[in-house]
């Protein structure tokens, strides 16, 4: 792959800038921990699997940095590093997760002096970062022996390498497939309102060679009646314990299209991303963004000032929807919640 995601660089990190993709590759060296957490909330980074391996670099950076003295000092910090990155994304539950492997490095490490402690992190962080590509890679495969040559996928914003610390959990099985011999194509929704799938994943998915069509979100029905999809495969930012998914705001319009035509749907994703603390999808948190991102495109104002506006990031796909959650340790069929209780 010509670009990466995240990557820990020189004591920093670098990052891809996103929000400039397609039509410009800028990569961002970030020395701050704060910026790292301006970065997730302001979609330098996205992606739920991203999103946790730069919260985890980020808390690493920021301790790496630290100018304590003594523990007690040092534990004040990283209690302050850490609920700094918890609060800037609240679906994408692989934040939380990553939030709470430092959290137990840094207490198996507690009684180590303060620089093994933050090498320690350091390690932490660049092994969840490997773990989330290999993980990715699994999925890929898994997934893979779902798709038929000749198949037609139809994907929802952006779950590629770009989402992931590389390869992608949704695109990853795009991949695997190709890589396989398959001979596939993708449709691609463009995902208003930031254009996830018409900035990132058409471009990731050009940059590899592998035909994609660009598709707005309001077409999806259209080609399905017409029996130019065979598949539905989309990425998660949270699952609850019965498997209700929560993925980018249009998926459970896909789902329900998927559904009329008879279209399998399935859900790519890391067990990480499962919340089993949450019975059903009505208990998972759905952020709320600006009002901006709907009234402007590419800084264009396209919207009255007087009208109101509503942005939820995300909606939940229940899961009589869902034809299986391919996983790192397989695909889960129905009885979804059973079978997610016996990865767990």
């Amino acid at each position: 792959m010509s670009f990466y995601t995240v990557k820990w660089k020189n004591n920093a990190l670098s990052l891809i800038d996103q929000r400039k993709l397609p039509l410009r590759e800028v990569y961002l060296n970030l020395k701050d921990y704060r910026q790292v957490a301006t970065a997730i909330e302001n979609m330098t980074v996205r992606g739920a699997p991203a999103i946790g391996v730069t919260a985890a670099l980020g808390i690493a950076l920021g301790c790496k940095q630290s100018k304590a003295k003594t523990l007690q000092a040092f534990d004040k910090e990283f209690a302050k590093i850490c609920k700094r990155f918890s609060v800037t994304r609240p679906t994408a539950v692989n934040l939380f997760w990553a939030i709470e492997k430092m959290q137990k490095c840094y207490s198996a490490s507690r009684q180590k002096s303060l620089s093994q402690i933050k090498n320690a992190l350091i390690a932490e962080a660049k092994n969840i970062a490997a773990a989330d590509e290999q993980i990715n890679r699994r999925i890929g495969k898994n997934g893979a022996a779902l798709i038929k040559s000749g198949d037609t996928i139809l994907t929802h914003c952006n779950a590629g390498a770009l989402a992931t610390a590389g390869f992608g959990t949704a695109l990853g099985v795009v991949r695997s497939a190709v890589q396989e011999g398959k001979k596939i194509k993708v449709y691609a929704d463009e995902t208003r309102p930031l254009l996830q799938g018409a900035r990132l994943t058409a471009w990731e998915l050009a940059e590899d060679k592998i035909d994609v069509t660009l598709i707005t979100d309001n077409m999806a029905g259209y080609f399905m009646a017409l029996g130019k999809i065979n598949k539905v495969v989309v990425g998660a930012d949270r699952i609850a314990k019965n498997g209700d998914t929560a993925n980018k705001i249009g998926t459970y319009s896909v789902a329900v299209l998927a559904k009329n035509h008879g279209i399998p749907f399935y859900v790519a994703a890391p067990l990480s991303t499962v919340d089993f603390s949450l019975k059903n999808g009505s208990e998972i948190p759905i952020e709320e963004r600006a009002p901006a991102e709907v009234q402007f495109v590419f800084g264009k104002q396209v919207a009255p000032d007087n009208v109101k506006v509503a942005n939820p990031a995300f909606d939940v796909t229940p899961v009589r929807l869902i034809t299986g959650i391919i996983t790192e340790k397989g695909v889960i069929k129905p009885p979804l919640g059973a079978n997610l209780k016996k990865l767990s």
